[in-house]
């Protein structure tokens, strides 16, 4: 790639994942068409098995009354590109965990987003402080195309695990591939590890295929 698409950092960089390159820009990568805002009928929801054992639910102006903090982090992306030092503003999703707290035994998550799209995480990863469901990056609104109302960043795993486009959350007591865990790629997704694919897996890295 050329000087106009990458900066130009030492490659000892402490920022950089193995095998990432720094990115200026924030390119717009997504599977599908881009789904059309509805504020009327968006909503949130969290399910599965929460400790109440009920759904829970906001609207628009429900789930944007949440507290909202704001974490900067970096965003690597599984292609091999990264997007330093960016603020991301949302909701964190330990809020959502204190909102609607999960069962006792629930290990992991499946974060749903339009069309069917979903993305599995473990709880730990879920819980981390640096994780958001992001409105806003810079002080900017997202756009449609990178998620806009809401998409998660899970600023430790590679930018799949972080859907645009969220609409729920699902507690659950085992873990369960997502989208794209379906599709090849690796079930944990630790940058600093490279854990890009699936065949890459060692035992326990993710429910049997």
């Amino acid at each position: 790639m050329g000087q106009s698409e990458y900066e130009k950092l030492p490659p000892s960089d402490p920022r950089l994942p193995p095998g990432q390159r720094p990115q200026r820009g924030w390119p717009a990568l997504h599977y599908g068409p881009v789904p059309r805002f509805k504020p009327l009928t968006w909503d949130f929801q969290v399910f599965g098995a929460t400790a109440s054992a009920e759904k829970h639910r906001w609207d628009f102006a429900g789930f944007n009354a949440l507290p909202r903090t704001t974490v900067r982090a970096d965003f690597h992306c599984v292609t091999k590109f990264s997007v330093l030092d960016s603020d991301w503003t949302g909701v964190s999703a330990s809020v959502v965990l204190d909102e609607v707290p999960p069962a006792p035994g629930v290990t992991h998550v499946m974060v749903w987003a339009e069309y069917g799209y979903s993305a599995n995480l473990r709880l730990a990863d879920f819980a981390d402080p640096r994780t958001v469901f992001a409105t806003h990056r810079n002080g900017e609104s997202l756009t449609a195309e990178h998620g806009f109302p809401v998409r998660l960043v899970v600023p430790q795993l590679y930018a799949w695990k972080g859907p645009k486009w969220v609409r729920a959350v699902e507690y659950m007591r085992a873990d369960r591939r997502g989208f794209w865990e379906e599709r090849g790629y690796h079930n944990l997704a630790d940058p600093w590890r490279q854990q890009r694919y699936s065949y890459q897996e060692e035992p326990g890295d993710g429910p049997l295929r």
